[in-house]
């Protein structure tokens, strides 16, 4: 049975604490940004590179310092130190650095993730870019831009075509060969620009109306599950490939515009693997 609803009043100070979480975790990473770094790949054995570096796995230990804490019995799942379980029902779900390939070449595409899942689906949303310093951050309450003494809205954009869009995906390799590769690709080809190479922040410019579908594979739960109260605040849809949850990882596509997600949707549904 669901629990009940978070009054407004927590929710702001969940919102307020992941915040907090974002600006801790830029502490430790920025030191690293553009510095020389030891990187591991974490997939030796597949031939695949997954790289993870000090300043991830640092930055995620602060995180969960924090959270230990501010919030003894709340449960912790995070990319670098996995899952520690709570005695209550809220999990936070974290991924210190979404975009650990351009962090590592100096790029900006990338930013630290702070979700709050309240056993059910995530309620609270961050992304923070500590390099520019910009926090994008969503919940039922509303969905915000914040840079410096700058605070605003953020709302997604009409576009009901997709010869029209904007689309974006991290890289085009995440899609595996065959259906999946062939339905994303007849997206790309009919979109009016396809770009890649986003990572969490092309899921923010969809929440700030400058790009209208971000599809994506092959995610895990904290790739996902901070940018869903992002985009759903600020008035878009976010689904799997077969238009259910996406808070677990897999198959995402999130649209600016109902009747876009539903088109993608019809294209995408090819892609689904069959069971």
């Amino acid at each position: 049975m669901p629990g009940p609803e978070v009054a407004d009043r927590q929710l702001a100070e969940f919102i307020e604490f992941a915040r907090h979480l974002g600006k801790v975790a830029g502490d430790v990473i920025l030191p690293h940004f553009r510095a020389a770094l030891d990187v591991t790949n974490k997939k030796t054995d597949s031939g695949q590179f997954d790289p993870v570096t000090i300043a991830d796995r640092d930055a995620e230990q602060a995180i969960r310092n924090e959270i230990s804490r501010r919030y003894p019995g709340h449960g912790i799942h995070g990319e670098e130190h996995g899952l520690k379980p709570g005695s209550e029902r809220f999990t936070w779900v974290i991924d210190p650095i979404d975009g650990t390939r351009a962090f590592m070449l100096g790029l900006l595409h990338w930013g630290t993730l702070i979700a709050l899942n309240d056993g059910e689906r995530p309620i609270v949303g961050v992304m923070h870019q500590p390099y520019t310093g910009e926090t994008f951050f969503g919940s039922r309450l509303g969905a915000e831009f914040e840079h410096g003494a700058t605070r605003r809205p953020l709302r997604v954009r009409r576009c009901v075509r997709i010869e029209d869009a904007m689309v974006s995906a991290t890289d085009p390799a995440m899609f595996r060969k065959g259906p999946e590769r062939e339905a994303f690709g007849e997206i790309a080809r009919t979109a009016r620009l396809t770009r890649y190479g986003g990572d969490c922040y092309a899921y923010c410019m969809l929440a700030s109306g400058l790009i209208d579908l971000v599809i994506e594979s092959q995610n895990q739960a904290y790739d996902l599950q901070a940018l869903m109260p992002i985009v759903e605040a600020a008035g878009g849809v976010m689904t799997t490939w077969a238009g259910g949850s996406p808070q677990d990882g897999g198959q995402s596509v999130a649209a600016g515009d109902p009747a876009l997600h539903k088109i993608a949707l019809e294209i995408l549904g090819s892609g689904v693997p069959r069971l």
